[in-house]
């Protein structure tokens, strides 16, 4: 299969870890497996057939708690269309499936630097994010 879009460049817009103080530090260690990654995409249509994606790593506690850390990243890819792709649903395929699938990688790793440099070097994510499976459930 031949690939129909190409990685111009790519860049970490924003990467931000917050911990307001010790105490939260400590509680949010001890929490943590409450914290779920989520995963945001957005794209903007440039000229000449390219493209800019946003994937945007967040993540947070999925309990209600007064004392929290918070993670968020934004990457950008800025991608290049092959002039063969015309349908909404190629490029679809292509923004939320293929790319995010190429990319994940980089992503997880530079996320993973994020919470293990904030101190939370136990978190790791076991289960990889299959975009194709997402892609799939979101056509049904």
């Amino acid at each position: 299969m031949t690939k129909n879009y190409k990685i111009v460049t790519q860049f970490l817009r924003d990467i931000s870890g917050e911990t307001p103080n010790v105490e939260t530090f400590f509680f949010v260690k001890n929490q943590i497996k409450n914290y779920q990654l989520v995963i945001d995409i957005t794209s903007k249509a440039l000229k000449n057939k390219h493209i800019e994606v946003d994937t945007i790593f967040k993540f947070r506690d999925s309990k209600e708690n007064q004392k929290k850390s918070y993670f968020e990243m934004t990457n950008v890819t800025i991608v290049k269309i092959d002039e063969k792709i015309e349908g909404k649903k190629e490029l679809e395929k292509i923004i939320l499936c293929d790319l995010q699938n190429e990319i994940y990688p980089f992503l997880e790793k530079s996320f993973l630097n994020l919470l293990h440099n904030s101190g939370f070097t136990q978190v790791e994510f076991e289960k990889k994010v299959n975009f194709q499976d997402l892609y799939n459930k979101r056509q049904n």
